[in-house]
């Protein structure tokens, strides 16, 4: 139970409408309590630092929406609208396909600019696009100062990193629970646990002011003890690749590392595997290095590459940022000319609340929520579950004080909502709901209703929609991205395999593009048969990518401590990039060249 982001949530919109209405500003919170509903969706488990650029980065997209949609609602008419509503899907559509802070900024950029654009609000667009910054920004300020429950107990160390140490902690874990699974059915999925916790901590290391040089004793003792899990990972990868099984001694060392990271202390003595094969010599090296490093804490590499801006630009005009651009431009535009064509027929009556099928539509288009099926069904449960219960409050709870209280119980909500899609629409409803009746207008649980069933078959119908180049441009995309990063390290490892620091880096970077391409393969997967039929045999391609990296940092740990390949090591190498080869009726998703196997055991 996420116990700080829930006294997070109580704290943000709620307070702050509050504030608001008591001022005579009703207005003013309104759209502070929506910035801050916005960021508490992203107010995920991490490091405070990271939540900096994980909160404030989408809030910022939020207030530049909020200006762009005021001013179009005030000067441009209805084709004008839909037009630059339209764009500003495709944009953020091809920016979304980055990453997930640039997703949930392309998200808060175009529900803000619906909400700008529609709402009757008095103040003009800079003032809204400064409410919008001061909700968002109480939350991120309460996340960053407020302290964790049991933070200042004995032992805690400085609590504005407990964030950072428990993601650093589970490394030393997921490296513990490899080692135990060595050799059995359980192996595979450890070491992809492993990569998943080693992805965590680098993004949390990673955040603003936490970076390669570290300025504090906590930070640098921080990146050290991160940087000494690498070749323990690396070790428990090549003996999970090998498939005997180790003595249960192996993981009693990354476990004491594990409780040490957690609670700020010192490791003592670990004990020492066997050193029988290279593997275990190298896991037993490993934990001597980490043993030193954590005694002298004196910083150490995040070994992780930045993407550079022509990287980011080839993402966002690739093929994954075009299909995705379009689907959120014609999802966006389409929802928002019959909003306004409705308008216009009156069919919302006295009341101008339009805005809320376009920004309905953001919601239902993003393929990082779900399946386009499964979140359409959960966002229409969730809506008519949301709209029910709130007529039901409405109906009793006073106008103000009993809504406001209703905001700050569902901020508190959505930090355990978010973990399933139809709940959090649920909340969210009743949030929205509660803030529309603070606002003025009256209550308007029937038509939220309609607008979200309208909503989705907008969206149903766009997302199977053909468009121009071939369909499952994302998973197309992250599996060409797994296959150039898995050649690398390769070549890096055949090339030059004294260079470990570099060889570490390329390695984090070819787990991390097979954990997205395997993620972005199994939502694909899970569509309907008529858009899971463009990637299939796809995940055939991954498993043959995964082994493929999992052999080399086998090799690489052998290199190390031989200085030769064993026939074992050589013979899979070259069966695996044939059965790769093979797989040339696909060129667009691996580079089937990768290195000449000739070479390999030179």
């Amino acid at each position: 139970m996420p116990w700080s982001a829930v006294l997070r949530g109580m704290l943000a919109a709620g307070p702050l409408l509050a504030v608001a209405v008591a001022a005579g500003r009703a207005s003013v919170g309104v759209v502070a309590a929506i910035a801050a509903m916005l960021a508490g969706i992203n107010d995920r488990p991490g490091g405070r630092r990271v939540s900096v650029r994980r909160i404030g980065g989408p809030a910022v997209a939020g207030a530049v929406g909020m200006v762009v949609g005021t001013a179009a609602g005030a000067y441009l008419g209805g084709p004008g609208l839909v037009a630059v509503f339209a764009g500003l899907g495709l944009l953020a559509g091809g920016v979304s396909a980055v990453g997930p802070v640039a997703s949930a900024a392309g998200t808060q950029l175009l529900v803000a600019s619906a909400v700008g654009a529609g709402m009757p609000l008095p103040e003009p667009g800079w003032v809204r696009a400064v409410a919008f910054l001061a909700g968002a920004g109480w939350l991120l300020a309460l996340r960053v100062v407020l302290p964790t429950p049991g933070s200042f107990g004995a032992g805690a160390g400085d609590y504005r990193f407990d964030g950072e140490r428990a993601a650093v902690a589970d490394v030393y874990d997921a490296v513990a629970a490899l080692l135990d699974a060595v050799g059995t059915e359980r192996a595979r999925g450890r070491r992809a646990a492993l990569t998943a916790a080693l992805d965590q901590a680098q993004d949390v290391l990673a955040g603003p002011r936490l970076r390669r040089y570290a300025s504090s004793a906590a930070e640098r003792r921080l990146h050290a003890q991160y940087a000494a899990a690498l070749p323990l990972a690396e070790a428990a990868t090549a003996l999970a690749w090998a498939g005997e099984r180790v003595s249960a001694r192996a993981a009693e060392g990354p476990r004491r590392l594990a409780a040490a990271v957690r609670g700020s202390t010192h490791t003592g003595p670990l004990p020492a595997p066997c050193r029988s094969v290279p593997a275990l010599r190298a896991l037993d090296d490993a934990l001597l290095h980490a043993a030193e490093a954590f005694d002298q804490a004196d910083g150490g590499d995040l070994h992780t590459r930045r993407r550079s801006a022509r990287e980011v630009a080839r993402i966002v005009f690739g093929g994954a940022g075009r299909e995705y651009g379009l689907r959120v431009a014609l999802s966006f535009g389409a929802s928002a000319a019959v909003a306004l064509a409705l308008y216009h027929a009156h069919w919302y009556g006295q009341h101008t609340h339009w805005y809320w099928l376009p920004a309905t539509a953001v919601f239902l288009v993003k393929p990082d929520l779900g399946p386009l099926a499964s979140r359409v069904l959960c966002r229409a449960a969730g809506t008519v579950l949301g709209a029910l219960l709130f007529a039901v409050l409405a109906a009793v709870l006073p106008d103000p004080a009993g809504l406001v209280a209703l905001v700050a119980v569902s901020g508190a909500l959505i930090p355990v909502a978010t973990r399933h899609f139809a709940a959090q629409t649920a909340v969210v409803t009743v949030l929205v709901l509660a803030l529309v009746m603070v606002g003025g207008e009256p209550q308007a649980s029937v038509s939220r209703i309609a607008e979200t069933l309208l909503a989705c078959a907008i969206v149903l119908v766009v997302g199977h929609l053909p468009m121009p180049g071939k369909r499952g441009g994302t998973v197309r995309a992250r599996l060409t991205a797994a296959g150039g990063a898995a050649y690398a390290y390769l070549a890096h490892v055949r090339e030059h395999p004294e260079d470990r620091a570099r060889r570490w880096v390329l390695r984090r970077e070819a787990y991390r593009a097979l954990a997205e391409a395997r993620t972005a393969i199994a939502l694909a997967a899970a569509e309907l048969p008529a858009l899971a039929r463009h990637t299939e045999g796809t995940d055939e391609v991954a498993a043959l990518l995964e082994r493929l990296v999992d052999t080399t940092t086998a090799c690489a740990v052998h290199l190390d401590d031989t200085g030769r390949l064993t026939p074992r090591h050589t013979e899979r190498l070259a069966g695996l990039l044939d059965e790769l080869a093979g797989l040339a009726d696909m060129p667009e998703t691996v580079d089937p060249r990768g290195p000449d196997r000739r070479t390999l055991s030179a």
